[in-house]
């Protein structure tokens, strides 16, 4: 809980980026660089790891969970399956690791399968088996793809009748309603079009009853981003990345937050942070207590933040997208083992200790 209000964070990732991981040779060194990189640059002293070997290793699910549920106000958090095994040969974020989550802390996570399109029908028979055991709560998409250790940066469009409808129709299917794909953030020196979101919209349109979430908004293409959300009652916008600027880049924040408040106002802008790309405490503190837009700003978007506003973007947003029941979700959550461990104050970043035998 930060203040009174219950915080949803709508994308993490426990990744495993040691380099006996990588697949596709300096491609999948080039994004785990990237990784860290935005780690480095977007985090404050207080909550950066330094030292790049203790960051470029497999992260583990409890070293997640304690991040996010001791270490910081998070309440309730979305883990995504990372389906990039053409890049790293657990596809980043493990299938398995996804798994373990569901399993052991079903009221702390809900979980996103992931699949790569370009398989085509092995995509969805994966679909089918993650829909089967995870019981997600949507999808997460890129894309793109490495094929091969040479690059061939293979990209597609969410708007494509033989790529992505499919997928779509299958994800329909098996009762998973959202559809989260990864936009507006190139993952390293590649070509920039199939981060882009202008098809967004032909994918919202064929099929409305989904709802389609753009990860990463507000990073790039903002009024295109903006226009999507004005347009179609189905597409969302994730701040994952986009809020941790809030850290040490608050004006870039701002103007992205205004811009896409100018085109849709507050209520299909959803909080990520992305860990462990960065420690979502120092994002959410600063968004929660201090953040204002600069006076010339509210002119662009005709609004101010609110602590109506930052509730709607913490937790509402995503609660009525996802469907979930927070008070269910606070009394279930109210004594577990990390609301007890949260207790005893005085929690450092970083520090979780794995128990030994």
């Amino acid at each position: 809980m930060i203040g009174d209000g219950f915080v949803i964070d709508a994308v993490t990732h426990a990744y495993n980026l040691h380099p006996s991981n990588w697949r596709a040779g300096k491609y999948a060194e080039s994004l785990a660089q990237l990784i860290f990189g935005l780690h480095s640059g977007l985090s404050g002293e207080t909550h950066r790891v330094t030292q790049p070997e203790r960051f470029m290793k497999n992260w583990s699910v409890d070293e997640l969970a304690h991040i996010l549920f001791v270490e910081s106000d998070i309440d309730l958090a979305v883990h995504h399956v990372l389906p990039l095994q053409t890049l790293y040969t657990d596809g980043l974020c493990s299938y398995e690791k996804t798994v373990d989550i569901k399993k052991r802390y079903p009221d702390r996570f809900l979980v996103y399968a992931g699949v790569d399109p370009l398989r085509g029908t092995a995509a969805l028979d994966d679909l089918d088996r993650q829909a089967e055991e995870l019981k997600p709560t949507g999808l997460k998409l890129y894309p793109a793809a490495w094929l091969g250790d040479s690059f061939r940066h293979t990209g597609w469009r969410m708007d494509d009748p033989r790529i992505a409808f499919p997928l779509f129709e299958r994800a329909q299917k098996l009762g998973i309603k959202n559809i989260a794909v990864h936009k507006g953030l190139p993952m390293g020196a590649v070509p920039l079009e199939a981060y882009k979101v202008d098809d967004i919209g032909g994918a919202a349109d064929a099929f409305p009853d989904l709802n389609f979430e753009i990860v990463h908004g507000g990073m790039a293409f903002l009024d295109e981003t903006g226009m999507q959300l004005s347009l179609f009652p189905n597409v969302y916008v994730n701040l994952e990345v986009t809020g941790a600027l809030l850290v040490k880049r608050e004006r870039w924040f701002a103007e992205s937050l205004a811009a896409l408040l100018k085109w849709a106002g507050p209520a299909k802008i959803m909080w990520g942070s992305g860990t462990v790309f960065s420690h979502p405490q120092p994002a959410l503190h600063k968004f929660w207590h201090d953040f204002q837009l600069p006076e010339e700003l509210t002119q662009v978007c005709g609004m101010q933040v609110t602590p109506e506003v930052k509730r709607m973007i913490l937790c509402d947003n995503y609660a009525r997208y996802a469907g979930v029941d927070v008070e269910a979700v606070k009394k279930r959550i109210a004594h577990d083992e990390f609301a007890k461990k949260k207790a005893k104050g005085n929690i450092q970043p970083y520090s979780f200790q794995e128990s030994r035998p």
